[in-house]
Order: structure tokens, then sequence, then C-alpha cells
């Protein structure tokens, strides 16, 4: 029996407008809803390696503290995708000292989402062998 955790689940961030999140988070990084066999108000959402869960409220901060990362594959190819979609980011932070880039992007509840892209990664985004990247909630579904 081991005593660490095998992967982060989910997160689960406030929405004002579930139907309005559904849509933005399919278009802008592919996500699927999932539809729970309870009768819960909870939107959840998944793309298979990570999921999301997001609360309605009725209304929220316009400034959180708090922010996830989603690691892409093509930096140049998501930003192309993000314009296309009319998602505003914030300037591109680079790291030549490990290859890497960042920014900022806000979905429609204002939540920020760090975008991160490492050039020397093997796969997928991801760490040789990870699978999935530790900045990215992971999870089997809802």
């Amino acid at each position: 029996m081991s005593n660490r955790p095998a992967y982060i689940h989910h997160v689960n961030f406030p929405t004002t407008n579930p139907d309005r999140t559904r849509e933005w988070y399919s278009k802008v990084f592919g996500l699927k809803a999932v539809t729970p066999k309870s009768n819960t108000k909870v939107l959840l959402m998944t793309r298979g390696n990570f999921d999301l869960h997001f609360t309605p409220i009725e209304e929220m901060d316009r400034m959180s503290p708090y922010h996830f990362a989603v690691e892409v594959e093509d930096w140049d190819g998501f930003l192309t995708h993000l314009n296309e979609l009319g998602v505003r980011h914030t300037r591109t932070i680079e790291r030549p000292e490990n290859n890497s880039k960042f920014c900022y992007i806000h979905d429609p509840d204002h939540t920020m989402i760090e975008l991160v892209y490492h050039g020397n990664r093997s796969s997928a985004g991801a760490p040789a062998g990870a699978g999935r990247s530790a900045a990215v909630p992971a999870g089997r579904g809802a």
C-alpha cells in the first residue's frame, strides 16, 4: 500500500454561467462535458487525461488569486488557435535556460490560466515517461 496519491483527479472552479463555461472550455481546450448520473449541478468536463469541474455560483470576484497551468505541445499553433477564437493572452515570456515559454489567458469568469510550453519535452508536452504534466489537473473522468 502506498501513502502517495496516484494523481490529481480534478480541480474545481466557480462559474457564473455553466453553459458559457462549457462552450469556452470546449472550444479552447477541446474538453467534453460529462453528464453525471446524479443530481449534481456541477459542470464536469474532461479531455481524458485531465478533468475540470465548475460549480455554479451567483457572482464572484473578478480577480481571483489562483490559477492552473496547461502545457501545450505546439506553442505557435496554440496561440494561433487562441487568436482565431478571439481569446486574448498576455505577452509571452521565454526562458532560454530550459527552452520554455509561458503566458496567461482568462476564461469568461476571469479564472487565470497559465499556458506553458517546454521545447525540451520528449512527447505530448509531458516529461518522458510521465504521461501527463504535473501542472495539469489529471483524472480518469469525472
